[in-house]
């Protein structure tokens, strides 16, 4: 999936979208959404006891939300399809984006506990999604278009990173291993899905005075649950998979319940 299917939807999905001063505003929200819950988490496990690798599942996954899969039709069902650009833009430019950057960069640190700046620069530069990112992002500002044959070969192969995820978590899945997480699942699908979102509203709307359907598309995705690719990335890095898995899982479930509520919550701003 890594290697594959998401390099396949950055080069598919880009080049269709278009950039402008006023979408800097969804762009912006992965990016702070990470790194408010980044900062967190580490200060609170180093303060509670948490491993690092239980910490850094825990950023991973209650860091990036799902825009993708799930961000992207949840926007058309809840705003209609005019806005399911947006979606793709934070998806492509925000969510992926950070994953492929930051979210790799916590994995690095925290399974390795010391990791150099070089070292996590090399991983991060030769991070398979980040190349081809930067490759249709060079192809939408040159304004190449694909041939038909490319582009089908291309749908096909995002087509299948959706299946691909769902079946690579929920194999691992084990709700016997509830009981040993209650606390910690507890916490990070709080701070996922309540205290996140409610972070960035008071950030848009309060402190910077922006309103309206972007905004709030933009703090809906950002409601979303765990993000499926930030969970692979940290199975990859050995970073507590059964509460990892928990979190995707089970806060995904959750997620199309708070969702409503979210929405409805959102028309008063």
């Amino acid at each position: 999936m890594i290697n594959v299917s998401l390099p396949a939807l950055a080069l598919l999905q880009i080049p269709r979208l278009e950039l402008s001063g006023r979408r800097l505003i969804p762009i912006s929200m992965p990016w702070l959404m990470f790194a408010i819950v980044a900062a967190t988490m580490w200060v609170i496990g180093e303060r509670a006891g948490l491993r690092r690798t239980t910490a850094g599942a825990l950023i991973l996954t209650s860091g990036l939300a799902n825009t993708s899969f799930m961000g992207v039709p949840m926007i058309e069902a809840f705003y209609g399809p005019h806005y399911m650009g947006i979606g793709l833009l934070i998806d492509q430019f925000g969510t992926y984006l950070v994953l492929s950057t930051l979210g790799l960069a916590v994995a690095c640190v925290c399974s390795q506990g010391t990791a150099s700046v070089g070292e996590i620069a090399r991983r991060v530069a030769t991070f398979p999604p980040l190349i081809p990112l930067a490759v249709a992002v060079a192809l939408s500002v040159g304004q190449v278009a694909y041939p038909p044959v490319v582009t089908t070969l291309l749908q096909r192969l995002a087509d299948t990173l959706a299946p691909l995820a769902l079946v690579s978590v929920g194999l691992q899945l084990r709700l016997g291993a509830l009981k040993g997480y209650l606390g910690e699942l507890s916490f990070g699908l709080g701070v996922k899905l309540l205290a996140a979102p409610f972070l960035l509203m008071l950030l848009y709307v309060w402190l910077v005075g922006v309103g309206g359907n972007l905004t709030r598309v933009t703090i809906f995705e950002g409601a979303m649950g765990p993000q499926i690719g930030g969970a692979i990335v940290a199975t990859q890095y050995g970073l507590d998979p059964p509460l990892m898995t928990l979190m995707v899982g089970i806060g995904t479930l959750i997620a199309f319940v708070s969702l409503q509520a979210w929405w409805y919550l959102l028309q008063f701003i």
